[in-house]
């Protein structure tokens, strides 16, 4: 532990102070007021637009890195972009989801970043509970490692055994759980009413399409909070770390969306690189659980896993678009034949 750690009551080394703590949750809720500003009126996101976002979200995490480096040292330096690195990922298959659903609900082009931004906003509560859980498990249970690599390694067997039976997502409304609870107790009208989730219908209230898109954004958030903080955890133990991690990563969604929008369906090869990282993190966190009984155990070094983690993103979308470059070219060819 370095002479700038903070130590818990717990005995979890972390570089968050009560202060630091304080004045990152006060700068992430302001950036989230400022996007539900900047979306407060409805409009189609061009991509320069969406570049613009996109570029100071990406800077801003990476300028916050070099803080960290420089404040507290290079171990956690690497440690928060490794983090953020294996965050980033995850939430890239994350939108592929948010894609579907708002295929599935039909939202206008008008309405997506808001709907995307309620998502964003929902994800962020639940990793800070659900970071919270971590980082009660691992000072009270030996054995939280272990947990922590299994839920990783199961859900590295899932992804990789849809991607090898050419799994394809897809999205009912009709038996989704949640939309159907919410049904079951109130009316629904047919048509969106701008960013309105509850109207009067014959003198009662009723929801709007857009309350129950958003309603299950919310409920595909749990699943994503269960891989992604055992993950991150996986690279550090530091909860404010892993705070940070998430909430840079979640916060350039909103953005990230409309720039890969195209490009999302031809990273064909992403569930097979995401299988593969989560599988060695969970793999890495076995064997630091296992360094702590048998010494002799080797660990895997932080520095390594950042390696190791942009090779296979590296190597996914290269086969990624080399894969569906003739698709890519014949689609270019029909919209010049329709010129």
């Amino acid at each position: 532990m370095t002479e700038l750690s903070y130590l818990s009551a717990g005995e979890l080394s972390s570089v968050g102070t009560p202060t630091l703590w304080a004045v990152t949750i006060a700068g992430v809720l302001a950036l989230l007021v400022l996007d539900f500003l900047v979306t407060r009126k409805p409009h189609e996101v061009s991509l320069k637009e969406a570049l613009g976002w996109s570029a100071f979200y990406i800077a801003l995490p990476l300028a916050f890195g070099a803080w960290v480096w420089s404040r507290f040292g290079s171990q956690q330096g690497v440690e928060y972009l490794t983090g953020y690195l294996v965050e980033k990922s995850l939430s890239v298959d994350n939108l592929f989801v948010f894609m579907l659903l708002l295929a599935a609900f039909a939202v206008p082009a008008a309405l997506a970043q808001r709907v995307l931004l309620y998502g964003i906003a929902g994800a962020l509560v639940l990793r800070a509970i659900f970071i919270a859980l971590g980082a009660a498990a691992l000072q009270t249970l030996d054995f939280a490692f272990l947990i922590f690599a299994a839920i990783l390694i199961v859900t590295a067997v899932k992804l990789l055994r849809d991607a090898v039976s050419g799994h394809e997502q897809t999205v009912d409304i009709n038996k989704m759980r949640s939309v159907r609870l919410l049904r079951r107790f109130m009316p629904v009208v047919e048509e969106y009413q701008g960013t309105r989730m509850v109207v009067r219908q014959n003198g009662r209230r009723a929801l709007t399409p857009l309350a129950l898109v958003v309603v299950a954004v919310f409920a595909t958030d749990i699943v994503f909070a269960v891989d992604s903080v055992p993950a991150v955890y996986g690279i550090t133990e530091d909860p404010y770390l892993v705070f940070a991690t998430n909430a840079f990563a979640l916060l350039g969604l909103r953005a990230l969306y409309f720039v890969l929008h195209a490009a999302l369906s031809r990273l064909v090869h992403l569930s097979y690189g995401l299988a593969f990282i989560l599988a060695f993190i969970g793999v890495k966190l076995g064997l630091h659980w296992a360094h702590g009984i048998w010494p002799g155990v080797p660990q895997i070094p932080t520095l390594a896993s950042l390696g190791v983690i942009i090779g296979v993103l590296v190597v996914v979308t290269f086969t990624s678009l080399r894969a569906t470059r003739n698709a890519a070219e014949g689609d270019k060819e029909t919209v010049a034949d329709r010129h």
